[in-house]
C-alpha cells in the first residue's frame, strides 16, 4: 500500500503585498446577528494595525475597517513600535461585552520589546467596524 501525499491547505487568496500581510478586500462580514466571528480575520486586522503602528504599512490601507475617529487616532499615534523586523500579532483574545460589540487584544511581538494591542469592533448592519484602537 503506497502512501499518497496530503495536499497542503491553501493560503488566503487575494492580493499579495511584499513584506507585509495583505488584508482581505471584502468587508468583515460574518452573517446575521449571533454568528461567531472569524478569528483569523480579526488576527489579520490586528496584524495590519500593528504594521501601521510600526511604520511598515500606510494607514490608508486599513481606513475602510475603522471609524473616522479611530482612523484619526491611529494616524495621530504615528509610529509607536520600533523594530528591526515586521511586527507579528499573536493569538487573539476575544470578549463580547454586549451584543454587537467585540473587544480583542493580542500581543504584538517585536524585536526588542513586545507590545499589546486592543481593538473594539461594533457591528454596523452585517459589517464589523473598528471603533477604538489602544496600544502599550
Amino acid at each position: 500500500m503506497a502512501l499518497s501525499p496530503i495536499a497542503a491547505a491553501p493560503y488566503d487568496e487575494g492580493p499579495s503585498t511584499h513584506g507585509s500581510l495583505a488584508l482581505d478586500r471584502p468587508p468583515m462580514v460574518w452573517g446575521p446577528a449571533g454568528t461567531p466571528p472569524d478569528e483569523r480575520r480579526l488576527r489579520h486586522l490586528s496584524q495590519a494595525v500593528a504594521e501601521v503602528l510600526a511604520g511598515r504599512r500606510p494607514p490608508e490601507s486599513v481606513a475602510d475597517r475603522l471609524t473616522d475617529s479611530a482612523y484619526r487616532g491611529l494616524v495621530k499615534a504615528g509610529r509607536m513600535y520600533n523594530s528591526d523586523r515586521p511586527p507579528f500579532a499573536g493569538r487573539v483574545h476575544l470578549t463580547e461585552p454586549r451584543d454587537g460589540a467585540l473587544e480583542l487584544c493580542t500581543v504584538i511581538h517585536c524585536t526588542t520589546r513586545d507590545h499589546v494591542l486592543a481593538l473594539r469592533l461594533e457591528r454596523r448592519g452585517m459589517q464589523w467596524i473598528c471603533t477604538d484602537v489602544e496600544t502599550a
